[in-house]
């Protein structure tokens, strides 16, 4: 989640790690079960392996995980039909934002996302008018560790990788997203530690915020991480700004 808010008392700290991790469960829990409505083995469907590995990741409980997968697969009938939606939208600074979300009622979810846009100094666009500023791509993030970052890259390369990206400690790798699993399985044995793998979206056009703009900008993210229908937002704000 963005943001780093600063409470007073450990009370008030252990409520809000509570309360976030309430709903990250939830945000995982729709995911999973988005994932399983297309099979429920993970052995047979990859993006259902992904989601529960993200799950176990956050510690999330093995029996909420469970739960997840048999109301996708339609063993458990509690009248919940979870549809994935992206929205398209500018922030402040004509920031360009896909915001992906998982939602059982879209009228719902598009109110309440558009009001936090208005509030916020952003507006929901029509679809298309900022889709074509950004590419769909597989992304995993692996650990560097005591890896040579050169040839770190050069073997992702060789595992299939289409572009290759990294920080201090993290090595990001990106292929087109029907080359994700055997991108990932490729670099798992190549003795990566993969700490992420997913379906995401790289801006093939950025921009930078204007002056006096990016704590409005933050302060949007934050409100669209915290709702409970977003999954992810990806926006073309240039990282090196």
């Amino acid at each position: 989640m963005s943001g780093h808010s600063h409470w007073a008392g450990i009370r008030h700290k252990k409520a809000l790690t509570d309360a976030k991790r309430a709903s990250v469960f939830t945000k995982l829990g729709n995911m999973v079960t988005i994932a399983a409505r297309h099979g429920g083995d993970p052995d047979m469907n990859f993006r259902l392996r992904l989601a529960i590995d993200t799950a176990r990741a956050a510690n999330m409980p093995k029996d909420r995980i469970e739960k997840a997968i048999k109301r996708g697969t339609g063993e458990l009938k509690d009248g919940a039909l979870f549809e994935e939606l992206v929205y398209e939208a500018y922030g402040p600074g004509q920031v360009a934002l896909l915001i992906g979300t998982a939602t059982d009622n879209r009228n719902r979810t598009f109110g309440e996302i558009r009001t936090l846009l208005t509030k916020n100094g952003g507006k929901i666009v029509p679809e298309g008018s900022v889709a074509y500023l950004f590419r769909p791509v597989g992304e995993i993030s692996c650990s560097l560790g005591q890896r040579d970052p050169d040839e770190a890259e050069l073997s992702a390369i060789e595992a299939g990788a289409e572009d290759v990206t990294r920080d201090a400690d993290t090595l990001y790798v990106y292929s087109r997203q029907e080359d994700l699993q055997s991108v990932k399985e490729s670099l798992e044995r190549n003795g990566f530690e993969v700490l992420s793998a997913g379906l995401s979206y790289l801006p093939t056009q950025k921009t930078s915020l204007p002056a006096g703009s990016a704590a409005e900008f933050d302060r949007l993210l934050e409100a669209l991480e915290d709702h409970q229908d977003v999954q992810t937002v990806w926006d073309n704000l240039d990282s090196q700004q």
